[in-house]
């Protein structure tokens, strides 16, 4: 075992796991704690650390067992020199040299990739992909991006910037994403979700409709979220089931762009899809088919991740594989 063994370190805005596995996609110890941005990178660091010799003893480890570390995490990022340059989901983090902090801890080579890339490889080797040549993962949490394995292999781009499609503008209006109005990233991702239920719910008690989204007070809140539109969604509120049908429309809009450019085998789709499944994916594979070549679509399956809620962990662990494989 000890001679197999990888640690994956997927860092999060909301959350940080640390996962050790000998047997990918298996994990054997797992340790999770809340990331929090603006607490600044030094204490999250410091836990993560701790982390890795627990979950190293707990399994009993040593460092030199070890193969080596991966490191996913949101975009920007040096991955040449493994530095996090101030992911929009965590703005105090500028410039954090990790792989160069985590090498001098546990002397043993560490990787760097950004999560929608990380989801990729996770999917192309171990989920609903497994067994393609040419692929997508869409991260769809808070913001979306995507990951691309095409000919069998990550795609990155002159920039290793590829796969940034939350940047594409969809509509000349519309709400804001990528900090510009009518991005996909406005109109088809969790906080895009809850921005466009803000304006519909005051549309909604404008018009007399009943809408569980609605405060006592009669108006929109500001603290509406995906989870709060889900959940109002099952319990039979028709506007809930509105904003999910007409943000799994724009996804398919999004997806379009992607099977007509890059003609996949397979969308795989994290965050919001694994709850929502069939609810989001269903309204985007009907677009899909309307607006895209009826060859490529008919090529394309388009799944919720088959990794499920271990996407990200098996994500962290493939980064050091890939690593270890050349792929940095």
């Amino acid at each position: 075992m000890a001679k197999q063994t990888v640690c994956g370190v997927d860092i999060g805005g909301t959350k940080t796991a640390i996962v050790l596995s000998s047997g990918p996609p298996e994990i054997d110890e797992r340790i999770a704690f809340p990331t929090n941005p603006a607490d600044g990178p030094d204490g999250t660091i410091e836990r993560i650390k701790q982390s890795i010799h627990q979950a190293l003893s707990s399994q009993r480890l040593s460092h030199s067992d070890l193969r080596a570390i991966g490191v996913s995490c949101g975009s920007p990022l040096d991955l040449t020199n493994g530095v996090i340059q101030q992911p929009p989901n965590l703005p105090t983090w500028k410039d954090v040299p990790i792989k160069a902090i985590l090498e001098a801890e546990f002397h043993n080579k560490c990787f760097l990739e950004n999560d929608a890339n990380a989801g990729a490889l996770a999917e192309f080797r171990f989920g609903a992909a497994l067994g393609t040549q040419n692929m997508i993962f869409l991260t769809m949490g808070t913001g979306i991006g995507a990951g691309l394995i095409l000919n069998g292999a990550l795609y990155r781009g002159a920039s290793q910037l590829a796969g940034e499609i939350g940047h594409v503008r969809l509509t000349h209006s519309g709400p804001n994403g990528h900090n510009k109005s009518g991005a996909i990233e406005g109109w088809a991702s969790g906080a895009g979700m809850a921005a466009v239920a803000r304006d519909a719910i005051q549309i909604a008690i404008a018009n007399g409709q009943n809408t569980l989204l609605a405060v006592p007070n009669g108006h929109a809140a500001h603290c509406v979220s995906a989870r709060a539109i889900w959940e109002a969604a099952q319990a039979g509120d028709d506007l809930a089931t509105s904003i999910i049908s007409a943000t799994g429309e724009r996804l398919g809009e999004a997806m379009a762009i992607l099977i007509d450019l890059l003609n996949p085998e397979c969308i795989a789709v994290g965050g919001l899809a694994l709850r929502m499944g069939d609810a989001l994916l269903g309204p985007a594979r009907t677009v899909v088919m309307r607006e895209c070549l009826s060859t490529s679509a008919h090529a394309c399956r388009i799944v919720p991740a088959g990794l499920g809620e271990q996407v990200g962990d098996v994500a962290a662990i493939c980064v050091a594989l890939e690593g270890l494989n050349g792929g940095q």
